[in-house]
């Protein structure tokens, strides 16, 4: 069920959404879970990208699809869409009238597209100097990529992400892999967030706006954390081992009767451990394996031989002896099994939202858990264009004729 907080986070914040797709709707969502109020600015006709990359589709209440795709739901709940050709000079004039009652701008066109629209950073400055405009790009504003596009997987690759994921070369299988979610994309509207705040802490004190330059490559590299700290060490570019570990044996996966399980183990007593609740406790006494640095000497021995001793029970047995053997595992859960999981339901990270068509949205909450100001899932993601009217109406004191008017000519 949606939360019901007492108070909001950044209820006092007002955030213009230029963005589609994901990184920038993710990053949007963000402030609108925390109660800014969040104007999505839409294509006329046809609106944010993702609303059509379906199926999944939401289902009406009869059990047909609507036009809302599920990709669209994960990353607009909470805001509020108006549709707006910012292409035409009236179109234009309405976003900069929506600037001057904002705190944000939030947009991911390519490198200068706004600039000819007059809707750029130094542009609406002049507008509302203390403006926070957050611009988010496949390569950022300079360099000598700044005019490409960029996409998620593209980057994934060029960031050396798919350098370390993905089974090793000499194995069945192996090469190069993507993360099975556009974790670039999502970092960067994570990144994006804490930067905007930040921006907006510094405005608060010093009255000063600035203009945020985000890159998913930038991101992606930044991301890679202590695997490229590794090679800046070292100047030599980690490999990759698929999901097992290059120092610690065994750490990895492994199939059982009915699926897969993770067993994690950090020392040789827990190695024991596993062994004697497989019924192996031999193995524990071979000299190639009693210690961590025989075992990975000896990995290509060892893993074949657990593996079919794994194989024999099913993965819930597994977790039931190793948790008692306090031997570190766990399950690899499809997405009904985490959400049928007794830990995911506690927590609440499943959230049902009334929408518009009569539905009922089914949304993953955010993890964000705060004791004074919760997110507060106040809306389902919007109707292409739901909230025109309203907001035309309500914060730029626009006649019925005068909206009437700019949608007779495709404005609106």
């Amino acid at each position: 069920m949606p939360s019901s907080p007492t108070k909001s986070a950044l209820g006092h914040l007002r955030i213009l959404d230029l963005t589609r797709v994901l990184a920038g709707p993710w990053c949007a969502q963000n402030f609108a879970d925390l109660g800014a109020d969040v104007i999505k600015i839409e294509r006329p006709g046809t609106g944010d990208d993702t609303r059509a990359w379906g199926p999944p589709y939401l289902r009406d209440t009869d059990g047909n699809d609507t036009s809302e795709a599920a990709y669209y739901l994960a990353a607009n709940r909470g805001k509020r869409s108006v549709t707006v050709d910012i292409a035409t000079s009236e179109g234009q004039a309405i976003i900069r009238e929506l600037v001057a009652h904002s705190d944000v701008v939030l947009e991911n066109y390519k490198v200068g597209q706004l600039q000819k629209y007059g809707l750029d950073y130094a542009a609406l400055k002049l507008i509302k100097p203390d403006l926070v405009y957050c611009s988010i790009t496949g390569f950022g504003q300079t360099g000598p990529y700044a005019q490409r596009a960029g996409y998620d997987f593209i980057v994934q690759g060029m960031g050396g992400f798919m350098s370390i994921t993905g089974e090793r070369d000499a194995l069945p299988g192996g090469g190069p892999q993507k993360a099975g979610i556009a974790i670039t994309d999502l970092m960067t509207g994570m990144y994006a967030t804490v930067a905007v705040l930040a921006a907006l802490s510094h405005r608060d004190r010093t009255g000063e706006g600035q203009h945020i330059d985000m890159a998913l490559l930038d991101v992606q590299v930044a991301m890679m954390a202590n695997m490229g700290t590794n090679y800046l060490a070292s100047d030599k570019a980690p490999e990759r081992w698929g999901n097992a570990h290059p120092n610690i044996v065994p750490y990895q996966t492994f199939a059982t009767a009915d699926g897969h399980i993770i067993i994690a183990v950090g020392n040789d007593r827990q190695f024991r451990n596993f062994v004697v609740a497989g019924g192996c406790a031999e193995l524990a006494d071979d000299a190639r394996f009693a210690t961590n640095p025989m075992r990975v000497q000896h990995r290509d021995v060892l893993i074949p031989l657990l593996a079919v001793m794994v194989s024999g029970k099913s993965k819930q047995a597994w977790i039931d002896r190793l948790e008692q053997a306090g031997v570190p595992c766990g399950p690899i859960n499809n997405l009904q099994e985490v959400f049928e999981n007794p830990q995911v339901i506690a927590r609440g990270l499943r959230v049902d939202l009334p929408h518009p068509s009569g539905a009922t949205t089914k949304l993953i909450g955010s993890p964000m858990r705060m004791s004074e100001t919760p997110p507060d899932y106040a809306t389902a993601p919007p109707l292409l264009g739901q909230h025109t009217d309203t907001v035309l109406k309500s914060l730029l004191g626009y006649s019925e004729s005068q909206i009437a008017a700019l949608r007779g000519r495709d404005i609106l």
